[in-house]
């Protein structure tokens, strides 16, 4: 729903700046004069000669008492509307996974539990200090996102390869999903300096 919402809006967005920046270049040109067209009568900007928002229209309505809470009201509801769509960026915690039981009926199984299973397993492997995971997507087609943070002696080829093979295989095939597709990010630990007398 929110891919399809972002496309509209990015669709709608571009659509009328293809539109503004079309009508600019036909006036900035002079293409109505050469290609023998006129541009609707509401359209400011006709001649290169012409700006887009002229004197009149900037000061029009600077002396009325409703214009400047107007305006600021309008610039809040805009700033609200995109510090929502902003945030609605952000990948959702899955709060449940549906189950596949092989039965015919549909079992769901606690997210952060799967969560909580996935992290534990996953900190007993050589080499990690501590691990996050948190599932996204739909309930019928979760994805894993794993943060590990490796401790200095631990080799990321080696971790990666048996978080796939062993502990996200495990979670894929106890939770009975076709596939479980994951994002791994490794962090090295930080460690202090030892001093040597």
């Amino acid at each position: 729903m929110l891919k399809t919402g972002n496309r509209v809006l990015l669709g709608l967005c571009g659509l009328g700046l293809f539109a503004l920046g079309g009508g600019v270049l036909l006036g900035g040109l002079d293409l109505q004069r050469r290609w023998g067209f006129r541009m609707p009568d509401w359209w400011p900007f006709r001649g290169p000669a012409d700006v887009l928002l002229g004197t009149e229209g900037r000061t029009r309505w600077r002396d009325e008492g409703w214009w400047w809470p107007t305006v600021i009201a309008v610039l809040a509801v805009l700033l609200a509307l995109l510090l929502w769509w902003l945030l609605a960026q952000r990948s959702h915690r899955l709060g449940r996974v549906l189950v596949n039981s092989k039965d015919g009926a549909a079992a769901q199984l606690n997210g952060r539990t799967l969560e909580k299973v996935i992290e534990d397993e996953a900190q007993a492997l050589d080499g990690v200090s501590r691990v996050h995971v948190r599932l996204t997507g739909r309930p019928t087609a979760p994805t894993a996102r794993v943060r590990l943070l490796l401790e200095p002696h631990a080799d990321p080829a080696r971790t990666v390869e048996r978080l796939s093979r062993e502990t996200l295989a495990h979670a894929r095939v106890s939770a009975g999903l076709d596939r479980l597709p994951s994002k791994i990010r490794l962090r090295e630990a930080q460690h202090s300096a030892r001093r040597v007398a």
